[in-house]
């Protein structure tokens, strides 16, 4: 029996954030009935503390003996645990957010990225307001959320097509704290503007509530990256505008076989699909295949880095490819909008975007000189 370690996160925002990460694994391998595995786990707290990662990590490599561990951090915690999985000659699976840039994109072919893309959402988001005839941006953002750099993506991609950001701002911490006066100041001036809008979680919801509050009935121009157009949260959002549109990087609403069967499975056991649990459920895929590569290629790392960048396999988002340069899966994204449920918030799928790989190596070019995060937290982990 193969026993596969993995990191647990936990958030104050997205309370079953862990129990979604681990029964998206635990299904997906069940799922595909191959071999037999043990799932051990390990809690990471918010993905903040350095020393806690490492530890949870080692006791995984050491104690336990796992084959491979899967852990839901970004790239910065990631390398912070490079020198372990090398000392180890044992494979990391990070399933990534993909709400920050790195300064240097990973190569080290102990570190595989499965990731939801919301940094290249938010260049694919910027694009779409640019090509509905918007030539100038506001950067809106919640505190935690600014503190990534899809901010960077969405403003530089903005900028790269001829717009210009007229505007910034970033709420307050807390709902009692969320206000979006200075955006009716703006408008004064600047009525003509596009919303380009970074939020997740409850910050979604208290977004649109202000949007009611202060422009009901104005359709405000707002454009959301793939972790606000995340469905269980818009589902409990009011709606606020007919011109909500974006980049989503999973819906219900995709239609394909892979889909339905991943809903159906979850919903089964009682837990409701989301983002969370979509990699999760994708990662078991990346787990089978790294075993069958170390049964083939034992300790050769390099070798079994080779053959996953070679490897593509459906998904519910429908194919998984490597990129090349970088060991960081690339998967559809989906243009979408928002449509009006009883006065809340639902998604219909526009278009699935088509030049997503040519897009991401745009994105994996950005100069970064000068420019970083301060987070080390996995991305909604607060």
């Amino acid at each position: 029996m193969q026993k596969i370690g993995i990191l647990l996160p936990r958030s104050t925002y997205y309370q079953t954030i862990s129990f979604d990460v681990f029964q998206g694994l635990k299904l997906g391998l069940e799922n595909l009935k191959q071999k037999e595995y043990q799932i051990i786990t390990e809690n990471i707290g918010f993905g903040a503390d350095k020393q806690q990662c490492y530890r949870a990590a080692e006791k995984l490599l050491l104690e336990e003996n796992v084959s491979l561990v899967v852990a839901y951090i970004g790239h910065r915690t990631a390398e912070l645990l490079r020198p372990l999985f090398l000392a180890a000659n044992k494979i990391l699976v990070v399933l990534d957010a993909g709400a920050n840039l790195p300064l240097e994109w990973p190569t080290c072919p102990n570190i595989i990225y499965h990731s939801l893309h919301n940094s290249l959402g938010a260049r694919l988001s910027a694009q779409k307001a640019i090509n509905e005839g918007f030539n100038q941006g506001a950067l809106i953002t919640g505190y935690y959320d600014g503190g990534y750099l899809h901010t960077y993506s969405i403003s530089k991609s903005f900028e790269d097509n001829n717009g210009k950001i007229v505007f910034n701002h970033a709420t307050g911490y807390r709902e009692d704290d969320f206000n979006m006066e200075p955006l009716a100041t703006h408008l004064d001036q600047f009525p003509k503007t596009a919303l380009l809008s970074i939020f997740s979680g409850d910050y979604v919801q208290w977004y649109f509530a202000e949007i009611n509050k202060k422009f009901k009935n104005k359709n405000l121009p707002i454009y959301l990256t793939p972790f606000g157009m995340e469905e269980s949260m818009l589902e409990k959002a009011e709606f606020a505008s007919e011109h909500i549109k974006g980049i989503t990087a999973w819906s219900k609403k995709i239609e394909n076989s892979h889909n339905q069967h991943f809903i159906e499975t979850l919903e089964a056991t009682g837990r409701k699909p989301n983002l969370f649990s979509l990699i999760s459920w994708e990662s078991a895929t990346l787990v089978e295949k790294i075993i069958s590569l170390l049964d083939i290629h034992k300790t050769n790392l390099n070798e079994i880095s080779s053959d996953l960048k070679n490897y593509q396999f459906e998904t519910p988002r429908g194919i998984v490819s490597f990129d090349q340069k970088t060991n960081t899966t690339l998967s559809p994204l989906f243009e979408a909008k928002i449509t009006d449920k009883n006065g809340y918030c639902d998604i219909e799928i526009e278009n699935e975007i088509t030049n997503y790989k040519e897009e991401f190596e745009k994105l994996t070019s950005f100069q970064l000189e000068n420019i970083n995060s301060a987070w080390y937290n996995s991305y909604t982990c607060i």
